[in-house]
């Protein structure tokens, strides 16, 4: 395909197709490209910055979800995605298309799959979940303040939560769940007044969450999972020693083995046996009353057991004489 024939394409979206091949990198060379789909495929392999001066200049929605992306997030590019920073708030919203046909797109918008009929040149969004980035998430992001969402939840991202998060006071919805991050939630977060949905949960953060502003209004989903925190709205309070522990290798749990080689798995068969056998035994009592052999087996273990009581108690006679 010839850059040429593209460059006035403003939206491209490949989503839920069969891609195996590496990132595009190529089309960082369309000038209007605004919208660019890439979620639900196999695309793989680290992201490589293409050789252009400025990739993706006028970038404005960035869709990779689901796919098999490795190696560190994309900063390089981030750094050039001129058009999510700095939107001018006050020129007429336009849609994205002509007047007799609109593009539209299907997003996972604060935790919902919501599809957009019309998309409006001032909207912003970069999801990269369920992917396998690993490494830190870098304060670059910090500077793309115009974003209203941010996805990066189900990877294998580590380190801390960067403070410069905070800067992006346009932001609806972030998700950073499922991933390895550590350290206490920057109370730099608690400036994003029109975040609507947060989604902390499923990492090892420690302290205090933060409290005021739209923080006041998260519950306990955002958050669980992270058996270090500690404040509401969760029930941990913080300076209790056992509520300040760094959690246990959570993302080790589900791959692992029993501590004790004694586990459910052999313990439940013999509750159920026993019980099968009591409730047959219970039914043959009620129905035929007490079967023979049962009561012979019983006299006779009484009458052993009263045979023996017996002949101690002569023994200890005999001792005291």
């Amino acid at each position: 395909m010839s850059n040429n024939n593209c460059r006035y394409l403003e939206v491209l979206d490949l989503g839920r197709n069969k891609f195996f091949d590496e990132f595009p990198h190529w089309l960082g060379n369309l000038p209007n490209l605004h919208v660019l789909i890439l979620q639900s495929n196999k695309f793989h392999g680290s992201i490589v910055t293409s050789t252009t001066k400025f990739p993706f200049p006028m970038l404005r929605v960035l869709d990779m979800a689901n796919n098999n992306f490795t190696g560190p997030l994309p900063i390089k590019y981030f750094k050039s995605f001129k058009a999510m920073m700095n939107v001018d708030e006050h020129f007429d919203l336009e849609y994205m298309g002509t007047r007799r046909y609109y593009d539209s797109l299907t997003l996972v918008i604060k935790g919902s799959t919501i599809e957009m009929k019309k998309i409006l040149k001032v909207f912003t969004a970069i999801d990269l979940s369920r992917n396998k980035f690993q490494g830190e998430i870098s304060r670059i992001i910090g500077g793309l303040n115009s974003i209203q969402g941010l996805n990066l939840s189900h990877n294998s991202l580590t380190g801390h939560i960067p403070e410069s998060l905070g800067n992006l006071t346009k932001l609806e919805w972030l998700d950073l769940s499922s991933n390895k991050l550590t350290g206490e939630i920057p109370r730099q977060l608690t400036n994003l007044t029109f975040i609507r949905m947060l989604n902390l949960s499923l990492n090892c953060l420690t302290g205090p969450i933060p409290r005021g502003k739209q923080f006041n209004t998260f519950l306990n989903d955002s958050y669980i999972y992270n058996l270090a925190l500690c404040g509401p709205p969760l029930c941990n309070t913080c300076g209790n020693p056992k509520a300040t522990q760094p959690p246990l290798s959570t993302f080790e749990e589900e791959d692992s083995e029993p501590v004790s080689g004694f586990g459910w798995e052999v313990i439940l068969p013999g509750y159920g046996f026993g019980l099968v056998v009591g409730l047959v035994m219970g039914y043959l009592m009620f129905s035929f009353g007490k079967p023979q052999w049962l009561v012979k087996v019983v006299e006779g273990v009484g009458n052993r057991n009263e045979k023996r009581l017996k002949s101690n108690a002569r023994r200890r006679g005999g001792r005291r004489n």
